[in-house]
């Protein structure tokens, strides 16, 4: 299946986004920070990232834009996930060049859902 890189600052959601994927058949890089997320994403080639929104320092929306506005990374989407169900989160996601968004608490169903709406 696909190779995605999942950003989150909270090791309980990385675990859990880790094991819905790993069922669908996805190989899983996580990342607690987004300090150095660009190095991590070059040696990785994923070929999706899901990024969390709430992110100490960088934050996803800001992150997404600064991946969207290299050229290294444009291609590849990334599908945000916000513990706000606020369309005004999913209208700035899309500003800033996500793919897709969901709403946490999610369901295994709705993420991979996602990300097969992303990888289209």
């Amino acid at each position: 299946m696909s190779k995605i890189v999942v950003v989150d600052d909270s090791q309980a959601e990385l675990q859990l986004i880790e094991s819905y994927l790993k069922a669908a058949h996805h190989t899983v890089v996580t990342c607690s920070t987004t300090d150095k997320l660009e190095e991590q994403i070059m040696a990785e080639q994923p070929d999706l990232i899901i990024m969390d929104v709430v992110m100490p320092g960088r934050n996803g929306f800001q992150a997404c834009r600064d991946l969207k506005n290299d050229a290294r990374f444009t291609s590849i989407p990334i599908v945000l996930c916000t513990s706000k169900g606020q369309e005004s989160d999913k209208f700035w996601g899309q500003q800033q060049g996500a793919n897709g968004h969901v709403v946490k608490p999610f369901k295994a169903e709705e993420l991979l859902q996602a990300i097969k709406v992303a990888l289209r």
